[in-house]
């Protein structure tokens, strides 16, 4: 037992931080990943960029550091990108092969794994608060479609008219992937789903993923964006996720809940390891990344990209992808305030000082 317990401690080669350490509040943004060529990003386009995904980083951080609620913080910070034409979710989703715009969204709050989502919407401005409704307001998980919109119409939402969605660019992409024959993957550089994690002061954390999907998707496709465990997961014993990607490996290898489970695993590991008295004292704090990394490295193994945004009880904000950039940011009440695009733009950690 020592020796198993000595090997999966030095394996994994960390510890959480100590609570008067860690940070009262911490977020976590994304708004997609994908191939992105940094010659190709002028620098008016970075910064359009930058300034709204630290207006969401703004909008969630400053719900948290007065105190308020994970699950509102994440609403807040993805409506704004939802509200953005330069993201693929809500105003700026790409376009189905029929030239509609189909939304999908879902929700989770960590206190007792209370879940939403929504797919195929065409009618709603804002589906991460229609993925809301569900899961507060019924006694379902997820709905589609024409049910979907009778029930945001039943609970007080205003049907959004389609030309509120199009934007010239996400046109120009159905035509292109049209005419020239091409897949999804050669029109969309990056996977513009929206999605936000968050711990409050309380201890609670919650998650949110949004979504157009694909450029010219078909018979109803539905990506990991809305389903519970692989584009979204929250447990407060573990920690809260969210995706952005290929959304059909995302499914399969159930990214989301597999990051959650394993961290959960690790920390029942580490309880037992400090009552055998088997858990080197001076670890790294690496286990969030190291396992966000490796579930991320399985994705690529079966030849999906894309990455993911995760936050734990310990405060930490992690980013993971296997792609050449993920839109992101976060912010954290031991003083983190960031936003990159690119690989390697970021603060080396956002886990709490020692």
């Amino acid at each position: 037992m020592k020796k198993l317990l000595a090997l999966v401690a030095l394996a994994l080669m960390t510890q959480p931080a100590h609570a008067e350490d860690a940070p009262k509040w911490s977020l976590a943004i994304h708004g997609g990943a994908g191939t992105l060529d940094p010659a190709q990003m002028t620098p008016e386009k970075r910064a359009a960029y930058e300034a709204d995904l630290q207006r969401a980083l703004d909008a969630g951080s400053k719900i948290l550091a007065e105190g308020g609620a994970a699950m509102d913080a994440i609403k807040a910070a993805i409506i704004i990108m939802e509200d953005s034409p330069l993201f693929n979710a809500g105003k700026g989703a790409v376009f189905t092969w029929d030239g509609t715009n189909e939304l999908d969204a879902s929700i989770m709050d960590g206190r007792d794994r209370s879940a939403g989502a929504i797919a195929g919407v065409k009618t709603v401005k804002n589906p991460i608060l229609l993925a809301d409704t569900v899961r507060t307001q019924s006694e379902h998980v997820m709905l589609m479609g024409a049910g979907a919109e009778a029930f945001a119409v039943e609970k007080g939402f205003a049907a959004t008219p389609p030309e509120y969605f199009a934007t010239p660019a996400r046109r120009e992409a159905l035509e292109r992937l049209k005419a020239e024959k091409l897949s999804a993957l050669h029109v969309d550089h990056k996977f513009g789903t929206v999605g936000a994690v968050a711990l409050d002061q309380s201890g609670n954390m919650a998650a949110g993923t949004s979504t157009g999907g694909m450029t010219g998707k078909r018979w109803g496709r539905v990506g990991d964006a809305p389903l519970i465990g692989a584009g979204t997961y929250a447990d407060n014993r573990a920690c809260a996720v969210s995706a952005t990607g290929w959304g059909e490996y995302f499914i399969r290898v159930g990214v989301a809940h597999e990051i959650c489970a394993r961290l959960r695993a690790f920390e029942e590991f580490k309880t037992i390891a400090e009552a055998e008295e088997e858990l080197p004292v001076e670890l790294t704090n690496g286990a969030p990344q190291r396992i966000a990394d490796d579930v991320m490295a399985d994705v690529a193994k079966l030849g999906g990209d894309g990455g993911v945004i995760l936050v734990t009880p310990e405060g930490h904000a992690v980013f993971s992808f296997n792609t050449t950039g993920m839109y992101r940011g976060r912010a954290t009440s031991a003083g983190v305030n960031e936003v990159a695009i690119f690989g390697g733009e970021e603060k080396a950690s956002a886990t709490p000082d020692h």
